[in-house]
């Protein structure tokens, strides 16, 4: 562990931040049920008076989180063999109206109204695991416009109410801009996204491949000199303008299965980027899985992947499910529901080090070994966490 704090953790300034870290991901790895510090603190062989501390370093602490976050995001890149980026979405259950981001919104899941905070996470899909690297809460409009909640919540100037997507250009812009970050494709679930044709645009922009699944009604553009438009949905319905590749898959009875796989012949490409935007002129392919028992609609995914197998394609699109996989396993073990804070910062705080604690399980701890004790901390440390 020590190793992996070393490189994670050197922007932090001071020996006890460094300290007060390895305590509350040792604690976020191996303290059962609900992850706040009087709980963590109960745990051997920390001290009680380490809740103190371990508050502190979240809630009071002025450290980085980004430098931080960009580390985790090189070390898992090294450390793993990586497939895809890709981002989802944690709501996060919350009581009253003081919490950070708060906000009462329907849940699709259910229908039912609820006080959550939302959060946008990006994840580095691997050969072995899905990764969170970055994190984002959501505000809504309220948030925007009450100074005095901003300023009890400690939320900078530049954090304003965006739609979704404005928070994965802003990662794609992100990882781009890093060239120890590798360049591989982006797969997204944009069939619930308003702003889904802006997210397309803008990583067209960027010039990034990507895999992501559409509406039928997503509007195309067929044809070289005197484009068409057409909907996704209406280009699988010309049947001579399609090819079906089969694939095998086991089911979870131990079936194997044929998985009929349709793409569009040709290539297509996307309306509403400006005049003159070579972003324009890139070329997708179309691809609609329908469902094999017929009771579910078809799914249909646009990708500028046009070379690559439909096999290999629709691994790619599996990312989206290792990521939802991944947040379901924060969600269970490393804490992501439980802080009890209230401000921005301190939000970050805990999200990140719960990031870090997944990696560190994933990547470096073996499996069925005992735990490695943190040091305990001095008596002095307890008020300096800062």
């Amino acid at each position: 562990m020590q190793t992996f704090m070393d490189e994670i953790f050197r922007p932090f300034r001071r020996a006890e931040q460094r300290r007060w870290a390895q305590l509350y991901l040792w604690a976020l790895i191996h303290v059962s049920g609900k992850k706040t510090p009087r709980r963590m603190a109960l745990a051997k062989p920390l001290p009680s008076a380490a809740a103190h501390g371990l508050h502190r370093f979240i809630n009071a602490s002025p450290w980085d989180w980004e430098p931080v976050r960009r580390r985790l995001a090189r070390r898992i890149a090294a450390s793993a063999t990586p497939h895809a980026w890709t981002v989802a979405e944690l709501i996060i259950p919350k009581r009253g109206e003081h919490s950070v981001g708060v906000h009462r919104r329907v849940d699709t899941a259910t229908g039912q109204t609820v006080n959550c905070q939302r959060a946008m996470g990006l994840f580095l899909d691997t050969a072995t695991h899905c990764f969170p690297v970055d994190w984002s809460i959501v505000l809504d409009g309220a948030w925007d416009s009450d100074r005095e909640r901003r300023r009890r919540a400690r939320i900078p100037a530049t954090e304003t109410g965006r739609p979704a997507g404005a928070y994965v250009l802003g990662y794609a812009a992100d990882v781009s801009a890093q060239p120890q970050l590798p360049r591989i494709p982006w797969v997204l679930d944009l069939t619930r996204w308003d702003d889904a044709c802006r997210v397309l645009a803008g990583l067209a922009r960027l010039r990034l491949d990507v895999v992501c699944e559409v509406d039928p009604d997503r509007l195309v553009l067929t044809g070289q000199h005197t484009p068409t438009v057409s909907t996704v949905g209406e280009l699988m319905e010309l049947r001579h303008a399609r090819q079906t590749h089969v694939l095998v898959r086991r089911t979870a009875q131990g079936r194997t299965e044929a998985v009929p796989i349709h793409a569009y012949a040709g290539t297509v490409r996307l309306p509403g980027l400006g005049a003159g935007d070579e972003s324009g002129s890139r070329t997708y392919r179309v691809l609609e899985r329908p469902d094999p028992d017929g009771r579910q609609p078809a799914r249909y995914w646009i990708t500028t992947l046009t070379d690559r197998r439909v096999e290999e394609v629709l691994r790619l699109a599996r990312s989206r499910a290792a990521a939802l996989s991944t947040v379901a396993t924060l969600q269970k073990r490393f804490g992501v529901l439980d802080f009890e804070g209230r401000s921005f910062p301190g939000w970050h705080h805990h999200m990140t080090m719960a990031s870090a604690a997944y990696a560190y399980q994933h990547l470096y701890a073996a499996p069925g070994a005992p735990p490695p004790e943190p040091a305990e901390p001095s008596g002095e440390l307890a008020g300096a966490a800062s």
